[in-house]
């Protein structure tokens, strides 16, 4: 199962770092009964139109598509995209196989391959809020044949469950062999297990991608939920989200419906032998359609923006969240933008997800997946709250475009994320915060700044500071509003005769949060 494609042009190599539980997402505490802060304000869209804008691009979608498909000789590719939880904008050409050639539509049947390792992932999440496992669980505890294997040195921790989730067991990169055991029964992969396992790495140490973790991981869920793994992901998670064509079984597929696997070689297209579903299943043995897989990317958008209400998904909206979230990072200095201009990103990988931001401070979430006869693609936008999706079925291709599709959604049609609105403790202090640096009105300090204002720095020095920029920056016009950072911190301008001065202000953890810190800068015009 080939690595997924987290940042244009480049492969995932991530840093080397420690991997221990963090505090669980599970409380003790019921949503019902969890006090909340009533003026907590999530983020929102300023004007929403994404659904307008995108199909009135909906043609460009089918033209990028068919031209990728063409030039990479995939005999058929089919393309969705999700504004939240609608399916809005689609694309298909070609073939599901060239004997009949049947064409592709939204309810084909592709092998998404590693795309079924967030599934597994999730599973395990689920039964980790459910009580019945710790991440922080010896992996031994499931499968006693671990406790038997050799680690690479005395001071190797045990192998922990999160280990299997973050791929930082220290198993070696096991593709493409790891594809081809696909459909092997339980029985080898235990015996895999009581032969011993091969370290590259230390365990805990480095990032290494690991089909063997998750073939492990979907062990796990059979042991621990007492279901078959299929079966519990089916009940569990599939059949909630109403993913009604989603199989694991080749047989088990509508014929007319299913998408037959090539490679292209010789300068022709080469049957691949269709792989059935086998104890390495939990690392990519899903079977879908975009129609079908379009909920589950919903499904994962629907975590944004953090927010108070009912949590009506498999798991937690919260759950989602931490799914989403690198464990480990990497710079990559010399990554491009769509345009092949350079933008730095940092990528990692969280569980059963990779997770990217660019130097335009986009975050975007993804994985890919590859085998024998196929490749396939998703990415989301949770500030942007879209989502991409891409199937085809030629061995181990990208079945899209990304850059094009890229610059498609953030420069022509020019998609914007939601912003973080002002909360009303940062609209009041930043008024009182503009009366204070022109009045210094005693009674005003003593009411909004926090006992460590002067402390750190005397009155009379911040004063006379702060008036000699006001002395530069001549008469005051207007004041804009706040840009928040977040609910207790942001910064505002006040427009001047000579320029503009710069304030920003931090508040305090307090139940009545106060000024902690206050910065005042001017920009000449």
């Amino acid at each position: 199962m080939k690595p997924p494609l987290f940042i244009i042009g480049l492969s995932l190599l991530l840093a080397s770092s420690s991997c221990k539980e963090k505090p669980s997402a599970t409380t003790q505490v019921s949503v019902a009964e969890r006090q909340v802060i009533n003026n907590f304000h999530p983020q929102a869209f300023e004007v929403d139109d994404r659904v307008g804008l995108i199909q009135a691009h909906a043609g460009e979608f089918q033209k990028l598509i068919e031209a990728h498909a063409q030039k990479e000789h995939i005999p058929g590719v089919v393309f969705g995209l999700v504004v939240d939880d609608q399916l809005v904008a689609t694309a298909a050409t070609g073939v599901l196989d060239l004997e009949q050639k049947r064409p592709t539509t939204l309810t084909s049947d592709f092998r998404i391959a590693s795309m079924t390792k967030s599934f597994t992932a999730m599973a395990i999440l689920k039964l980790r809020d459910e009580g019945k496992l710790s991440l922080s669980d010896p992996v031994e505890r499931y499968i006693p044949a671990m406790a038997k294997i050799s680690y690479p040195t005395s001071d190797s921790p045990v192998i922990d469950i999160e280990n299997l989730l973050t791929m930082t067991a220290g198993f070696p990169e096991d593709n493409p062999w790891g594809d081809r055991q696909l459909d092997e029964p339980d029985q080898m992969l235990m015996d895999l297990v009581s032969a011993g396992l091969s370290f590259s790495n230390v365990p805990s140490t480095t990032f290494e991608y690991s089909n063997t973790a998750y073939a492990l991981l979907g062990h796990l869920v059979t042991q621990i939920s007492g279901q078959p793994y299929q079966t519990y992901i089916t009940e569990q998670i599939l059949k909630p989200l109403k993913m009604d064509h989603t199989y694991w079984e080749i047989d088990q597929v509508p014929v007319k419906d299913l998408a037959i696997g090539y490679r292209w070689e010789d300068d022709q297209w080469k049957l691949e032998p269709m792989l059935h579903d086998g104890s390495f299943g939990a690392m990519g043995g899903l079977i879908t359609t975009i129609a079908d897989f379009s909920k589950y990317v919903s499904f994962h958008l629907s975590a944004w923006p953090p927010r108070s209400g009912e949590d009506k998904g498999p798991v937690k909206r919260s759950t989602l969240r931490e799914m989403q979230t690198p464990q480990f990072s990497s710079l990559y200095a010399d990554a491009k933008d769509w345009n092949d201009q350079p933008c730095p990103a940092i990528s990692g990988y969280g569980y059963g997800l990779g997770i990217a931001k660019n130097c335009k401070g986009t975050t975007s979430v993804s994985h890919g997946g590859a085998l024998p006869g196929f490749g396939s693609n998703y990415r989301f936008y949770p500030e942007y709250g879209v989502g991409i999706m891409a199937f085809g079925n030629l061995t181990y291709t990208s079945p899209w475009p990304l850059k094009e599709l890229s610059k498609l959604l953030f420069e022509t049609i020019g998609l914007q994320a939601r912003k973080l609105p002002i909360s009303n403790i940062l609209a009041q202090r930043q008024a009182q915060v503009a009366q204070l640096i022109t009045t210094w009105d005693p009674q005003l300090e003593e009411n909004i700044l926090a006992e460590n204002f002067y402390l750190d720095e005397a009155r009379e020095h911040r004063k006379a500071k702060i008036d000699s920029l006001f002395s530069i920056a001549g008469e005051i016009l207007g004041t804009d509003p706040i840009v928040p950072e977040n609910q207790l911190r942001g910064t505002f301008i006040l427009k001047t005769e000579k320029g503009a001065l710069h304030v920003y202000f931090t508040l305090t953890p307090e139940i009545d949060p106060k000024v902690q810190d206050l910065e005042v800068r001017f920009e000449p015009k």
